[in-house]
């Protein structure tokens, strides 16, 4: 199989909040025309060893990208790697650690923000560096990159629903209503991209508890919900699908070549 694909990584996004308040994602659920998954994250449920756990398919204690501040170029081979490799081009609006993972560490502003560079893993990237830096404008980027590049694989990372966890808790109108907001701007642009033919996959790196903070076992830190829309997947409500499993699923999906875990339960 070769499709074009998007990952949408919501930071923070814990499942029961996304459960509850995604009202539009949850539409495609109830008509059968998408799929939700319960995933556990890795440990530590902290965002940066987990952007490497789900692009590379390798946990933390192994990747050795082990808690936020181990600034460094992955040694690892990501989705972007492989998609790469197969002469794919591949794109994303995310959060600058992604950057500094894959493309160039440490994250020059000046140099990073905006990237063009046929040459790295991550070809054309929109990088932003502030917690609070609005959703909206990263789906604008986000479909930016898609119109103009027309990546094989994109990569869409708002940071609004962790960055109001951090300030308010998980037991807030603060957090739940960012999941709302993000659900919201979804609204209008996964019509568009199904309509196309992308493979969409919406799921968070890690959740939140109401200590404002993630890191530890509790299930609001590392239930993440994984929604699936598409005409490749099998919507199987009995496949369980891993964290680590992401990655090679991702390839999978991309047809490209790759030597990584995968979850055939969610492909037809």
């Amino acid at each position: 199989m070769s499709h074009n694909v998007i990952l949408v990584l919501l930071d923070g996004l814990n499942y029961h909040v996304a459960h509850h308040a995604m009202g539009h994602l949850h539409a495609y659920v109830e008509a059968d025309r998408a799929a939700l998954y319960r995933l556990k994250c890795e440990l530590p449920s902290l965002s940066r060893p987990l952007y490497e756990c789900i692009l590379t398919g390798v946990a933390p204690i192994d990747s050795g990208i082990v808690h936020n501040q181990v600034s460094r170029l992955s040694n690892q081979l990501s989705v972007f790697h492989y998609a790469r490799q197969a002469g794919l081009r591949t794109a994303a609006a995310a959060y600058h650690w992604v950057s500094e993972l894959y493309n160039r560490s440490p994250f020059e502003p000046v140099r990073d923000r905006h990237t063009e560079a046929p040459e790295l893993p991550i070809q054309h990237g929109l990088f932003y560096y502030a917690d609070h830096y609005p959703d909206s404008h990263l789906l604008t980027d986000a479909e930016y990159l898609r119109r103009r590049h027309a990546p094989n694989f994109l990569l869409v990372h708002p940071m609004n629903i962790d960055d109001a966890g951090h300030r308010h808790g998980l037991d807030s109108s603060h957090y739940r209503n960012a999941a709302r907001s993000a659900d919201v701007l979804l609204a209008d642009y996964l019509p568009q991209w199904l309509a196309e033919g992308y493979q969409v996959l919406v799921t968070a790196d890690h959740g939140m508890n109401n200590d404002r903070s993630h890191n530890g076992l509790l299930p609001e830190e590392r239930e993440v919900p994984l929604f699936v829309f598409g005409d490749a997947f099998s919507l199987d409500p009995a496949a369980q699908p891993l964290q680590t499993e992401l990655c090679g699923t991702l390839c999978e999906l991309l047809g490209a070549a790759h030597d990584k875990p995968l979850c055939r339960e969610l492909l037809k």
